[in-house]
């Protein structure tokens, strides 16, 4: 069983209102947490967040506390999917008209290391020291340190408000449903109820366990991919020779190697993602059959896809997400599992994992190469930029094994927190086997399940899947 923490309230440092088209009324908020809550002592970072609530011009002004009254609505914190992104804002966000028009007030929390909260970044942890240093100030920025500054804010807004109000609801997409079920195992007293889309987290699981089963579901989506654009089988192999023989650079520096290529598969599991990628690989073929040489347009287009750059914390920490306690090191595992799944031959087309030479050069020019999913590999630290320096930082994190723990199953087990999820079972990054293992773990959890969605519904189908989540909420089961 997980000791209880105690948290102080983060620090409100600075409150600016805006109005936004769209009757959005919006406090940008900025707060103070430690860097270690249990040891304050080694300094502070930032936290961001937007506020959002209904603004209206009524006809007659609102008395002082009318005004107050009008304005106090239950929170609901969005958690963003990554690990590594902060929020969009508002007015883009998926969820903030039904969220509002439900009766919340919508925080969205950018988590530390993100957005505008202290964000990483290479050149900054270069002034933290050398590679021991860095990785030991990236352990405090996982899903435990994560709902303990939620936590801290939460004690921060509702410091002055009546009992009813004290706890807040949250909505976890993808790993932010991961962050969710840290919350329940940490601090179930701080919250109403829980919302989940693609984000049962597979919480008794290890990391070798997760890339054996989602190395299946990301074979599955190339064989879906190649069935739709047989043509690609072709297209991919005349691009990957190409970038074999020719060094490249993307617009950005980057170095566009092979592997950074096969690395958009990471879409594949996404509403319109197969389109997406065969759109890509067409531009980029389209560029070599006439120009001998890939334009700028099209090796910007791909620089976009994968956000390790922008967002390096989704590299350098994604398998230590799956890092329940101590004595769990990640080693690679998606490596490690992807090498072994090529060398048995139970998938050919992912042989470029053990040698890009042998799978381009010796093996039948009909054999698809298949993409790679939202796996991260030890060689993604030689192709971009911002990772490069980052590379002994990211091989001392693959070995440590001294983290702690993120979920109290024994806590889940009795959770009184109602939870409301929607699951995936095409979902190529959240297994549904394992999804379905948590829901019966979690107290209190109800499913909506199916395979006619993907893991970016809730922003490409956000009214049926919202309305799906609600129905679970608002009606009765007979």
């Amino acid at each position: 069983m997980m000791a209880a923490k105690a948290i102080r309230p983060a620090v409100l440092l600075n409150r600016a209102a805006y109005i936004l088209p769209g009757k959005l009324r919006v406090n940008e908020l900025t707060f103070e947490v430690p860097l270690d809550h249990s040891d304050p002592s080694k300094g502070n970072i930032r936290l961001f967040g937007r506020q959002v609530l209904k603004h209206d011009n009524p006809i007659v002004p609102r008395t002082a506390s009318e005004e107050e009254e009008f304005y106090r609505k239950p929170f609901l914190v969005y958690l963003e999917g990554g690990p590594g992104f902060g929020n969009r804002e508002p007015q883009n966000n998926s969820i903030t008209q039904t969220a509002l028009d439900k009766g919340y007030t919508l925080l969205l929390l950018d988590y530390r290391g993100t957005g505008l909260s202290t964000p990483i970044n290479q050149p900054h942890l270069a002034t933290l020291g050398g590679p021991k240093e860095q990785a030991e100030y990236l352990k405090h920025f996982r899903a435990d340190s994560i709902v303990r500054d939620a936590e801290a804010v939460r004690l921060c807004l509702t410091e002055t408000v009546d009992d009813t109000h004290k706890t807040w609801s949250i909505f976890g997409q993808s790993f932010g449903g991961f962050v969710a079920l840290t919350y329940l195992s940490q601090f179930p007293q701080g919250l109403r109820e829980v919302f989940l889309t693609g984000g049962l987290a597979p919480v008794k699981r290890t990391a070798e366990e997760v890339y054996k089963a989602l190395c299946k579901r990301v074979i599955d989506r190339n064989e879906a991919y190649y069935s739709k654009y047989p043509e690609d089988v072709g297209r991919v192999r005349k691009v990957a020779q190409f970038l074999h023989q020719n060094p490249t650079k993307l617009p950005g520096g980057g170095d566009f190697t092979v592997e950074r290529l096969l690395g958009i598969g990471l879409n594949l599991g996404m509403n319109g993602g197969i389109d997406l990628v065969h759109n890509t690989i067409l531009q980029l073929a389209s560029d070599i059959e006439q120009f001998g040489f890939i334009t700028r347009a099209a090796g910007a287009a791909l620089e976009g896809q994968i956000p390790f750059d922008t967002a390096p914390i989704y590299a350098i920490l994604h398998e230590a997400i799956y890092n329940n306690g101590p004595g769990k090191a990640s080693n690679w595992a998606a490596y490690r599992i992807g090498k072994g799944i090529a060398e048995f031959g139970s998938a050919p087309g992912l042989h470029w994992l053990l040698s890009v030479k042998d799978a381009l050069n010796y093996q039948s020019q009909e054999q698809p190469l298949y993409f790679s999913g939202e796996m991260v590999y030890p060689f993604h630290f030689d192709c971009y930029p911002e990772l490069k320096d980052m590379k002994e930082t990211a091989e001392l994190l693959a070995q440590e094994d001294e983290w702690p723990q993120l979920y109290d199953l024994d806590q889940l087990a009795r959770n009184k927190v109602p939870v409301y999820a929607a699951s995936y079972v095409e979902d190529m990054y959240v297994d549904a086997d394992f999804a379905r293992e948590t829901a019966r773990l979690v107290k209190g959890t109800k499913v909506f399940e199916t395979n006619v969605l993907y893991h970016g519904a809730i922003r490409a189908k956000t009214e049926e899947v919202l309305g799906q989540l609600f129905k679970l909420r608002e009606d009765t089961l007979d």
